[in-house]
């Protein structure tokens, strides 16, 4: 995974972040030259991220839901980050709800997906007291997700279709069905017809990541809305909703949420050289896409995610947003250079047959900071590759 500073005028200087290992290592080897290439792991906070936080928690201290100068001036802080983040994702602020992080995120979407699902069969019910026309209301709510989703989907789906029988091996259902897509061995992609071809009458959600961290590979979430929803059209409510994880896109290629056609987003601060922070894009919460809070408490983020805000981290977040909106031509343009210097390195370096790029699917994208590569022979070590 490649650095983004390396060489171009609008790229931070990071070297005194420490992005290489040489303060780590022993003190008798002094040449250790190791490189940092984790970025989809996290990033280093870009300066000028580090001083939006830093300003925050010094000057903009008091409670927002507060009336006097600090308070004030966090209120301030947080409207303005919002407006950064929404217009990084193609939103309007008001679609913006801050969380803790996107493990935080992606629980609230697959909460609201089951909760609003089991509403919905609730008020059937109501009506089917008033009619003779029968429906089946008792089915489980049933998310799609694919193979390759992050854990902070995967875990929380296999946690909803595991609850209920815990202690109770009796029971053979839980609170939802999960269907796993897997991605193509051709394309590497999760395939819109695959999704359409697991939807069931009780589907209630359908969440893919924008972006794999492992291949890199984007996956074709605009089609895959779009056939959803054709979907959607053709059955009753509840409706199906659509959700990507966008940890792995924002901040190396153009994210627009409304294009793409999602009701739910997930934003990752530490993603995107911003802080370890997160959001959600909700296409009009409450309103236009179902949002139903998992915590309760003092009001804040309009009731869908109560705690007093953590404005510094706010800060730092809306910054990154600032630098992505202001610079991600740039940035991409700069990536796609220095992967391609890394692969062509590794071609000349091990040649052609000790070189496999894994995440080279004809036909599909991937992101421009990402090189999946195996490098083939017998007896291979680590440190020896490096050398």
């Amino acid at each position: 995974m490649c650095e983004k500073h390396a060489h171009h005028s609008v790229m931070p200087d990071y070297s005194h972040w420490g992005h290489s290992f040489g303060h780590l290592s022993d003190e008798n080897d002094a040449n250790d030259a190791r490189i940092y290439m984790d970025y989809n792991a996290t990033t280093p906070m870009d300066p000028e991220v580090v001083e939006a936080v830093t300003v925050a928690m010094r000057e903009a201290w008091g409670n927002p839901s507060s009336s006097y100068l600090p308070a004030v001036k966090a209120r301030d802080i947080i409207n303005q980050a919002r407006e950064s983040i929404s217009r990084m994702v193609g939103g309007k602020p008001e679609d913006i709800i801050f969380t803790s992080g996107g493990t935080e995120a992606n629980n609230l979407v697959l909460h609201t997906a089951v909760t609003h699902f089991c509403q919905s069969r609730v008020a059937a019910e109501r009506e089917e007291l008033n009619s003779t026309h029968h429906n089946d209301t008792a089915a489980l709510p049933h998310l799609i997700i694919s193979n390759v989703e992050h854990d902070s989907i995967r875990l929380p789906a296999q946690h909803l279709q595991q609850e209920g029988r815990a202690g109770r091996p009796h029971l053979q259902e839980g609170k939802a069905e999960v269907t796993c897509v897997a991605v193509s061995k051709a394309t590497g992609r999760v395939e819109a017809e695959d999704v359409v071809a697991a939807i069931r009458p009780n589907t209630c959600l359908v969440s893919i990541m924008m972006a794999n961290n492992e291949t890199g590979v984007v996956m074709p979430i605009k089609e895959i809305c779009q056939r959803v929803r054709a979907v959607n059209k053709q059955r009753p409510q509840p409706r199906i909703l659509l959700h990507s994880d966008a940890a792995q896109a924002i901040g190396k290629i153009r994210v627009d949420a409304r294009d793409m056609g999602v009701d739910y987003l997930t934003i990752v601060g530490h993603k995107f050289y911003g802080p370890r922070a997160g959001a959600l894009y909700v296409n009009g919460p409450g309103v236009a896409s179902p949002l139903h809070p998992m915590l309760f408490g003092g009001g804040q983020e309009r009731n869908f995610r109560p705690g007093t805000e953590n404005t510094a981290m706010i800060a730092g977040l809306g910054k990154a947003a600032e630098l992505v909106n202001t610079h991600l031509s740039e940035y991409e343009s700069h990536l796609w250079d220095i992967r391609g210097y890394l692969e062509e390195r590794l071609l000349a370096v091990f040649g052609a047959d000790k070189i496999r790029f894994n995440s080279r699917f004809p036909g599909s994208d991937r992101l421009p900071n990402t090189c999946n590569v195996s490098i083939l022979g017998s007896g291979l070590v680590g440190p020896r590759v490096s050398c």
